[in-house]
């Protein structure tokens, strides 16, 4: 995987198409290692002012952490 700058990072500016999609800039495809065929998901926060896009399979791995971590407490009397 490519190195990651640290922190937040802005990859430019996007237009919707009549269809509602758009095009993720090639630097955040490269840097994000997202290729064609990759799953996405696409969430809000709570305010619904934006967007968030992460590759279904790191949210996978976090979610597996999280259970884990549950199964891990659930044994500890």
């Amino acid at each position: 995987m490519p190195e990651i700058n640290p922190g937040p990072h802005i990859y430019g500016t996007v237009k919707v198409g009549d269809r509602g999609q758009i095009v993720i800039p090639a630097d955040a495809r490269k840097e994000l290692s997202i290729n064609p065929g990759d799953i996405l998901l696409v969430m809000s926060g709570r305010n619904r002012r934006g967007l968030a896009i992460i590759k279904a399979d790191a949210m996978r791995e976090v979610a597996e952490r999280i259970m884990k971590g549950l199964e891990e407490n659930k044994q500890e009397p």
